[in-house]
């Protein structure tokens, strides 16, 4: 009886000692975002920017770990529904470096950065990976999420989406001439879509 009295509390501490430790970690996750300046909101009340118009603006894809990352500019991308979920979809063509870490990672993050800041948004979008570290080049802080996904505390917005579908795009299923004049003449490859899910959402 007393064995099995003292199984049960040893069972309840663990319980007890996991759910403190999750507990600690959303409020350590939550302060770390705070810090650098972001307020945590929810997307589907919140989110202000046109859609239609949002990607065309041009945003920052991040993907990698803490060990590596990179960066680069986006002009494509969809915000809806999907699944149920609230999602965010974009494109990256399939010489890109960005798509080598894109295709390991289970999140990635979609930034906005102030009109002030283009200069990050064109150095990214003109300048590859391969041949250095870009953030650390233009004076970029990186920081991470909770699940370990990069972002850079001068961005104004940060969205972070757990990725649910990844394909590239198969030519035989395209209609009409806009996909075929796009890649004709495309030096970077067909895109692949990356669906993800909105997880989380920051803004200055």
């Amino acid at each position: 009886m007393v064995g099995n009295l003292n199984y049960r509390l040893d069972n309840m501490k663990r319980v007890f000692t996991a759910l403190a430790a999750m507990f600690m970690l959303s409020i350590t996750s939550a302060t770390a975002q705070e810090e650098n300046g972001f307020k945590k909101i929810n997307v589907r009340e919140d989110f202000k920017e046109n859609g239609f118009q949002w990607f065309h603006d041009a945003e920052l894809l991040a993907a990698g770990n803490k060990e590596k990352s990179n960066a680069m500019t986006i002009g494509w991308g969809g915000i809806g529904t999907l699944w149920g979920r609230t999602a965010l979809t974009v494109y990256v063509a399939e010489k890109r470096y960005t798509k080598e870490f894109m295709d390991k990672a289970e999140y990635f993050t979609v930034m906005a950065f102030d009109v002030e800041q283009s200069k990050v948004l064109n150095y990214m979008g003109s300048k590859s990976g391969r041949d250095g570290d870009k953030a650390k080049a233009l004076g970029l802080h990186t920081a991470y999420t909770a699940n370990g996904t990069p972002y850079y505390t001068e961005a104004t917005m940060v969205i972070e989406c757990k990725i649910m579908y990844a394909a590239p795009f198969n030519p035989q299923y395209f209609k009409g001439d806009v996909p075929k004049k796009m890649y004709a003449n495309f030096s970077a490859g067909i895109h692949s879509m990356y669906i993800g899910e909105v997880v989380n959402a920051w803004i200055k």
